[in-house]
């Protein structure tokens, strides 16, 4: 059977993916789209019913095209994404297969580029685009046996609270995630623990201006990494239109914030007692972000409406003042933990030299030490945006780019008579 050949080979059919094909097919690259569901999958799937994107759709979206149901500051509900990544790749033509799965990738023996081997055969490519995101293997600590008698589920199979047994719910992580199924629980009418660890907790708006706009006057989303910022929570949230996280608030309407959790020993879990800590740490970081927002306004003379109540930071709850170090699951009632404790990526399928010890990318700007290969849509692939979807537009144009560039090199033959230097 003969083997089909093409210039680049992008695995992942996300948003990474489609910008990928999108800039290569711009640039006139032949190129395949290979996706082992449906476009936009985890969006569909992997994701609770009332999820919305944590960015107004003006800001969260690829420059070619607009959300058409929401309006430019509205908050695109997730099957509204999924569906956006469906007609934008069906606007640009982008030659995507689904349904097939990329089981390997391995350099072809004394001769450059990749045999990729998929589900539905193998694929000979110069090039290989890793566009799966860094979403992949959820993390679920095994700090909590089953004989604990509680359903454990991660954030990522979390649907809605009607899927979940009576009783106490104990979220643990409280990024984005954890803090929107939190409040959802809440709203349900359901006791709600929730495992605060560090954060930075930006205002959902101030004086009349989304985060996302200014971490862009700010020139905050080009920021680039710095150590351990590639991994701080951010707790934001679009829903219900867009609104702060503010866990003192979400403690007065009854949910009980708990401090890191530790471990779990005799039918309890351990809690660290950093939770005054890590509320102040994220009180900083907000109130930082206002006080950039003052100057901003100030320097440049802008008619932005004062917002001197967005300063007041409400009182301790008791669970801060007097915090829970020892939390016994059968006592509090606790049926159900939702851990919202991230994911990691899983590369498995790629039999190449191009990872650390620890199985992160060894990459510059997404240009992996092996050449030929690629990774997009890390976070903080190249700045702080990278892991948006706006950011990762960008950076699939940086890679195409490369591509192009190297595509020059090994397209280069040396005239037949030397250029004689002139002495």
């Amino acid at each position: 059977m003969a083997v089909e050949k093409v210039e680049v080979v992008v695995v992942g059919a996300g948003q990474a993916g489609i910008a990928m094909s999108e800039h290569l097919g711009r640039h006139g690259v032949r190129h395949l789209v290979l996706e082992r569901a449906r476009i936009a999958e985890r969006w569909r799937s992997e994701r609770w019913d009332s999820l919305v994107a944590n960015g107004p759709a003006w800001h969260d979206r690829f420059p070619g095209m607009e959300f058409p149901e929401t309006g430019p500051d509205g908050f695109a509900h997730k099957d509204q994404v999924a569906d956006y990544f469906a007609a934008y790749a069906e606007m640009i033509a982008a030659p995507i297969r689904c349904g097939v799965a990329v089981r390997q990738v391995t350099r072809l023996a004394g001769r450059p580029g990749f045999r990729v081997e998929t589900s539905d055969g193998v694929i000979e490519a110069s090039y290989v685009v890793a566009a799966t995101g860094p979403f992949q293997t959820p993390i679920v600590p095994a700090s909590v046996p089953a004989e604990a008698g509680v359903l454990q589920i991660h954030s990522s199979a979390y649907r809605n609270p009607d899927q979940l047994p009576p009783g106490a719910v104990l979220v643990v992580g409280a990024g984005s995630s954890g803090a929107q199924i939190a409040a959802e629980l809440l709203e349900a009418g359901r006791r709600v623990f929730l495992s605060v660890g560090p954060h930075g907790r930006p205002p959902r708006a101030y004086r009349g201006r989304d985060f996302c706009w200014w971490l862009g006057v700010l020139n905050k989303w080009d920021a680039e990494a710095v150590p351990g910022s590639e991994h701080t929570t951010i707790a934001v949230s679009g829903a219900h239109g867009g609104h702060t996280v503010d866990f003192r608030k979400l403690a007065a309407r009854g949910m009980t914030l708990l401090g890191r959790t530790l471990s779990f020993q005799d039918g309890a879990m351990v809690i660290d007692d950093d939770l005054a800590r890590n509320l102040a740490q994220g009180d900083a970081n907000y109130l930082s972000l206002l006080d950039e927002a003052d100057a901003y306004v100030a320097r440049n003379g802008l008619d932005l409406p004062e917002e001197p109540a967005a300063r007041i930071i409400g009182p301790d709850p008791a669970c801060v003042v007097e915090p829970i170090r020892t939390l016994n699951l059968e006592e509090a009632g606790i049926a159900t933990i939702i851990w919202a404790t991230g994911f990691t990526a899983d590369y498995g399928w790629l039999k190449l030299d191009a990872f650390e010890a620890d199985g992160r990318p060894r990459h510059t700007r997404g240009v992996s030490v092996e050449p030929g290969l690629y990774f997009l849509g890390l976070p903080w692939q190249t700045r702080r945006g990278s892991s948006f979807i706006w950011g990762v537009w960008y950076d699939a144009g940086y890679i195409t780019d490369h591509i192009c560039k190297q595509r020059g090199y090994v397209a280069y033959r040396p005239a037949e008579t030397p250029v004689r230097a002139v002495a």
